[in-house]
C-alpha cells in the first residue's frame, strides 16, 4: 500500500497527501513520516504482450484471436493452420465498415457484428477431425455425425453455412420448434442426403405433420419422444400419411452437473422420459407393429459440461439404456449425446466455473467414445453412430460484437485549498462534524490508514445530514467531499472505477449478462501497445439501472481501460456467436446491430466482406411493436406544416419533415460525426436506409450471384 505522507504543517502541499491541518490555532510542525513507496512501471515498456496477458486473449482466444504488434486484435480465420499473410487486423475492419461511402467504406452504423465463417468452417473440420480421432485411436467400429441445434443462432447465412460446410461430414441441423422445423427442412435440401434432421422440443400435430413431410422429402429426419403423449400422434399421423417414421427417445438420466447450465438434466430435467416412460414407449411401439422405428436414443447433461469425468458417467448410463433398448427389440442405431460441448470463455481451463471447461475438444471426443466403446462392447452390442449437438462451441467463436465508447465519467481531483481556507472551513463545522475531523487529523499523524478511511467516512455522513437539514452549504459539502477523496486516495486506496457509456443496449446485444451474469471476454481491439490507465465499467444507452456491465472475466469487478482522446475508442465482446442475437430485446426501442460477413482473401488487408447489412432503423423497430411508421410521419408532417408552414416558400416545413424521414430510417444507437475518428464528415454521411437491398443485395448484384458476393479492399 502506497504510504500516507502525514505533514502537520498545511501550508506545505506533500504528494501525496498534503496534510490535514490541526484544529490547533499552533500546530507544531512534523517530518513526513513515510514516503510513498508506490513503484510504477515506465510507461515505455507497455508492450502488445503485455496486453495479451492482462485481458488473457491468448486463453480464450486461441487460436482465433490474438494482439498484433501494432497493438491491435488480430484474427486468425483458420485457427493453428492460419498463415502469417492470412491474418487481418479486426480494428481496419471497423473502419472499413464505418467509413462513409464517400471514402470507400460501407457507410454501417456501430454497434457492429463481424460474423467470420471462415471460423465457422474451423471449428466444425475441428470437432470432426476430434471425433474421428477418439474413432480410430480406440477402434470404434461406427462414424460419428453431428448435428447444429438451430437455436443457438438462427441467422440464414449461419445456418447455410453450416450445412454447406458441414457436407462432407454428413453434418445435420437440429429444430426445437415449428418455424426452426421449417428453416431446417429448406436448408437441408442441398445439404448431404445423410445428413440427420433431429425433430426436438414440444411436439403438437403440425410440427408432427411436417417432420413426417420432412421424411417424405428425403431428408434423414428423426422424431424425438420429448413427452409420453407425443407417441400417440407420432402412431396417428404417420399411419394417416401412411409414412414409416424414425423415432428417438430423450432419456433423463440420472447423471447431472451442479453448475447453471445442469438444471435441465436430471430426473426433473424440463424434457425427456424416464425409465419408467421409456419402457411404455416400447411396449407401446411393440402393440401397433412399429418397433422397428425405434432407433434413436438422445440424452443432455446439461450445457457447459465441466469435466470429462462428468461426460463418461453420463454417456456410460446412456449406453446402458441404448444397450436395453436393443435387448428389448428396439432397431437402435444412433445415441445422440446431446449438447453440452463447453468452451472457455476466460481462458481459464478451469473445471470449477460456468464459464470454463477442463478439457478440450480432442478430450472431448475421446471421453464420448470412450464411454459408449467400453458399455457396447462389454454387452456385444453393435456400436452405434455417434451424434452431437454441440451449437454453443460451433458458432461462439466465430462472430464478434463490436462497439464504441461514447463518453466515460470523469473523476474530478479535489480543488486545491489554501491552508487558511482550510482552517477557515474546519472552523464553520458544527461541534459533531468538527470533532471527527479532529479525530480523522490526528489517525493522520499517527498514519493509521484504516482509521483515516473510517473518520474521513464519517466525515462525510455527518456533513451529508447536515446539508439535509439546512445547516451546511452546498459549497462545504463538496469541499466535504473533496477532502474525503483526497484521503482515500492518499492512503492507497485503488483509483475511482469510470463509467464508460458505450453505444450499445445490453438488452439487446448481451442478453445472458443482464439474464443469467453470463461473462463474456470484452476487450478494447486497439491501443493494446498502450497501458490502459484507468479501470472501468460499461453502461449502455437504456433508461434502466440494469443496463451496465460491472463483472468481468477473472473475477474482476472493472476492466482496465484507456483514456478517451476523442478519436474513438473501440471494445469487442467476443465468444459471443450462441445465443446472444436469438435472445436480445428491445428494450428503449434498440434494435439489434449491424451485420457483415468477413472471410480471408488474397487482398493487401487478407479480408473480404461479403455481406453488409445495416442494423434495424427506428421505424423497424416500431413497427414490430405494432406501431406504423408512415402514419406517425404523415401525422408529424402535418404537423409540421401546421406550426412551420408560415415561411414564404414553405422550406422550414420541408427541412422539419426531410429531418423526421432520416430519423426514421437512422439506427437508434448514437452516430458520431466521424468514422473511427480518422474520417472527420458530416452527419449526413451516416444517414442511410435501412433496407437490405442497398447493402446485401447490392454487393451481390455487382459481383453476378449469391456466391459471389465479395467486396475486396486494395
Amino acid at each position: 500500500m502506497p504510504a500516507l505522507a502525514c505533514c502537520v504543517d498545511a501550508a506545505v502541499a506533500t504528494p501525496p497527501f498534503s496534510g490535514v491541518p490541526s484544529t490547533d490555532t499552533n500546530p507544531a510542525p512534523a517530518p513526513a513520516v513515510i514516503a510513498s513507496a508506490a513503484a510504477t512501471d515506465d510507461l515505455s515498456h507497455w508492450s502488445p504482450s503485455h496486453s495479451a496477458c492482462l485481458y488473457r486473449v491468448d486463453g480464450w482466444g486461441a487460436p482465433y484471436f490474438s494482439v498484433n504488434s501494432s497493438g491491435n486484435i488480430s484474427v486468425r480465420p483458420h485457427g493453428a493452420d492460419t498463415l502469417l499473410h492470412q491474418e487481418f487486423d479486426l480494428m481496419k475492419i471497423v473502419k472499413k465498415a464505418s467509413d462513409p461511402k464517400s471514402a470507400g467504406g460501407l457507410g454501417l452504423q456501430l454497434p457492429l457484428v463481424i460474423r467470420l465463417p471462415d471460423v465457422l468452417k474451423n471449428r466444425l473440420e475441428s470437432l470432426q477431425s476430434a471425433f474421428d480421432l477418439a474413432i480410430k485411436s480406440q477402434d470404434y467400429k461406427a462414424h460419428y455425425q453431428g448435428v447444429y441445434p438451430v437455436k443457438c443462432n438462427q441467422d440464414r447465412y449461419v445456418v447455410e453455412d453450416i450445412v454447406r460446410f458441414g457436407s462432407p461430414f454428413r453434418f445435420g441441423l437440429e429444430a426445437g420448434s415449428k418455424p426452426e422445423l421449417l428453416l431446417a427442412m429448406s436448408c437441408l435440401c442441398k445439404g448431404s442426403p445423410d445428413a440427420l434432421l433431429v425433430c426436438n422440443g414440444f411436439k403438437d400435430a403440425e410440427y408432427i405433420s411436417l417432420a413426417l413431410l420432412a421424411k417424405q422429402l428425403a431428408l434423414n429426419t428423426v422424431i424425438v419422444l420429448e413427452q409420453e403423449e407425443e407417441l400417440d400422434l407420432v402412431i396417428e399421423i404417420s399411419k394417416k400419411l401412411m409414412v414409416s417414421p424414425v423415432i428417438g427417445v430423450r432419456a433423463k438420466l440420472r447423471t447431472k452437473h451442479s453448475g447453471h447450465f445442469g438444471s435441465t438434466s436430471g430426473e426433473k430435467g424440463k424434457f425427456g422420459l424416464t425409465t419408467t416412460q421409456i419402457l411404455r414407449v416400447v411396449r407401446k411401439l411393440e402393440q401397433a407393429g412399429m418397433l422397428d422405428c425405434l432407433q434413436l436414443l438422445h440424452f443432455h447433461i446439461g450445457s457447459q459440461i465441466p469435466s470429462t469425468a462428468l461426460l463418461l458417467d453420463g454417456a456410460s448410463e446412456a449406453a446402458q439404456i441404448y444397450c436395453e433398448l436393443i435387448r428389448l427389440g428396439a432397431q437402435m442405431k444412433i445415441i445422440d449425446i446431446g449438447g453440452g460441448l463447453g468452451i472457455d470463455y476466460d481462458g481459464s481451463k478451469s473445471e470449477d466455473s460456468d464459464i470454463s471447461v477442463g478439457y478440450s475438444l480432442e478430450e472431448y471426443a475421446s471421453a464420448v467414445v470412450q464411454a459408449i466403446h467400453a458399455v457396447c462392447t462389454g454387452r456385444s452390442v453393435k456400436h452405434p453412430v455417434l451424434c452431437s449437438e454441440s451449437g454453443r462451441a460451433i458458432v461462439s467463436h466465430h462472430s464478434v460484437l463490436v462497439f464504441e465508447a461514447a463518453s466515460a465519467s470523469v473523476h474530478d481531483a479535489p480543488p486545491a485549498i489554501s491552508s487558511l481556507e482550510l482552517q477557515s472551513f474546519v472552523e464553520s463545522f458544527k461541534e459533531d462534524a468538527r470533532a471527527i475531523y479532529g479525530n480523522l487529523f490526528s489517525a493522520a499523524r499517527r498514519c493509521e490508514y484504516d482509521n483515516c478511511l473510517s473518520y474521513a467516512e464519517q466525515l462525510k455522513q455527518k456533513s451529508i445530514q447536515l446539508f439535509k437539514e439546512g445547516l451546511m452549504g452546498m459549497e462545504e459539502l463538496a469541499a466535504v467531499d473533496g477532502l474525503c477523496d483526497f484521503v482515500s486516495k492518499a492512503v492507497g486506496v485503488a483509483d475511482p472505477v469510470h463509467t464508460y457509456h458505450v453505444n450499445l443496449s445490453v438488452f439487446t446485444s448481451v442478453p445472458d449478462f443482464w439474464g443469467i451474469g453470463q461473462l463474456f471476454p470484452i476487450v478494447p481491439i486497439h491501443r493494446l501497445d498502450e497501458r490502459p490507465g484507468l479501470r472501468g465499467i460499461l453502461s449502455d444507452l437504456t433508461c434502466d439501472s440494469d443496463g451496465k456491465i460491472d463483472k468481468f472475466i477473472g473475477g474482476e469487478s472493472s476492466l482496465p481501460l484507456h483514456e478517451l482522446d476523442g478519436t474513438g475508442y473501440y471494445l469487442g465482446m467476443f465468444l459471443g456467436g450462441a445465443y446472444e442475437e436469438a435472445v436480445g430485446g428491445l428494450h428503449n426501442l434498440f434494435g439489434g446491430p449491424s451485420i457483415i460477413r468477413v472471410q480471408q482473401s488474397e487482398s493487401p488487408h487478407s479480408f473480404a466482406v461479403t455481406l453488409a447489412v445495416p442494423g434495424p432503423s427506428s421505424a423497424d423497430v416500431l413497427r414490430l411493436m405494432q406501431h406504423e411508421p408512415n402514419l406517425m410521419m404523415k401525422t408529424l408532417r402535418d404537423r409540421a406544416e401546421e406550426y412551420a408552414g408560415g415561411d414564404r416558400d414553405g422550406m422550414a416545413s420541408m427541412a422539419l419533415a426531410s429531418y423526421l424521414s432520416r430519423s426514421f430510417r437512422n439506427m437508434p444507437y448514437l452516430i458520431r460525426a466521424s468514422s473511427c475518428g480518422l474520417n472527420a464528415t458530416s452527419n449526413n454521411d451516416f444517414y442511410y436506409s435501412s433496407s437490405e437491398d442497398d447493402y446485401g443485395e447490392s454487393v451481390g448484384d455487382a459481383a453476378g450471384g449469391d456466391e459471389e458476393w465479395y467486396y475486396c479492399f486494395a
